[in-house]
């Protein structure tokens, strides 16, 4: 099946304009590598082709990678796929802590090189600022490795704009991933930076997470809305999404295969003005 497609910023990467997040398939309550497979290859179906991962998508430190690797095997003979990974993160224990040390990043994109089984990763995504390393030292390593020709475009995550700009210093910033959701809009400022920079901006939690993805439907507005278009609200929540701006390409996480084809078919939704004026307040309501 065939999807809108557009563009991952200045990179000339062409991919379907709605994305997956391997996340679900890694972490606590997580299907079987059989199931995540099934999982990876539906989304093809639906014309999705680009893909995000990170070394830290796992259940703890001990199978660091685990996402990685099973998004490797899941699109081995699908060269029409991307595969965008991140570093910056480690999961001692279970738990989520930052690590922007040069040394660690260096050895994070060696072990994801492996795990992806490539010789140059096409996205390498900073996870997250260390408030523990200067920004700019994380940033400069990661360039670094692009210059090595062990990345090939380089992303941002959770960042704010004034780090944008820093890191813009250093690198050419092909995307920026944060948060950002019909009911969270705290990284519209970057949203608007990336718009006006030609930066791909890549939401993550598009669906408000993981453990709320189920439920946004017992919005009323959202949910008066999907009815109106015979779509589900998590429909309705990406088609805004695609709406808000050229740049954006959301990513939804899936742990089944009906979920990411219900995810998919936001792309066909063609919502009203009057709809997205609706939508749009739906985080005011959240936040009053």
């Amino acid at each position: 099946m065939s999807m809108p497609q557009r563009k991952l910023g200045s990179t000339g990467i062409i991919a379907g304009e709605i994305g997956m997040g391997g996340m679900p398939l890694s972490v606590t309550g997580r299907p079987s590598e059989e199931d995540g497979i099934r999982t990876v290859h539906a989304a093809l179906e639906q014309g999705i082709t680009l893909f995000d991962t990170a070394d830290s998508y796992c259940l703890n430190a001990t199978e660091n990678g685990h996402n990685e690797r099973l998004l490797a095997k899941a699109l081995q003979h699908h060269p029409e796929a991307v595969i965008a990974t991140k570093g910056g993160h480690i999961r001692p224990e279970g738990r989520w802590e930052t690590d922007g040390r040069p040394e660690h990043l260096r050895q994070a994109c060696e072990d994801s090189l492996r795990a992806l089984g490539v010789e140059a990763i096409t996205l390498y995504q900073f996870h997250r600022p260390d408030p523990k390393v200067p920004f700019a030292e994380s940033v400069g390593t990661v360039a670094e490795l692009q210059r090595e020709g062990k990345i090939v475009h380089v992303g941002l995550s959770n960042v704010s704009v004034a780090q944008l700009e820093q890191a813009r210093q250093i690198v050419t910033v092909a995307s920026v991933q944060n948060r950002m959701n019909l009911f969270d809009h705290s990284s519209m400022d970057v949203l608007k930076r990336c718009e006006e920079l030609g930066i791909a901006f890549l939401p993550y939690s598009p669906l408000n997470g993981m453990g709320n993805a189920r439920g946004i439907g017992s919005n009323e507005t959202l949910s008066r809305i999907a009815a109106s278009h015979g779509a589900s609200p998590q429909q309705i929540a990406l088609a805004w999404l695609l709406r808000l701006s050229p740049v954006i390409l959301p990513i939804p996480g899936a742990s089944k295969a009906a979920n990411i084809v219900n995810c998919a078919g936001a792309s066909d939704l063609e919502l009203s003005a009057a709809d997205i004026d609706e939508l749009n307040g739906i985080a005011a309501q959240i936040t009053a």
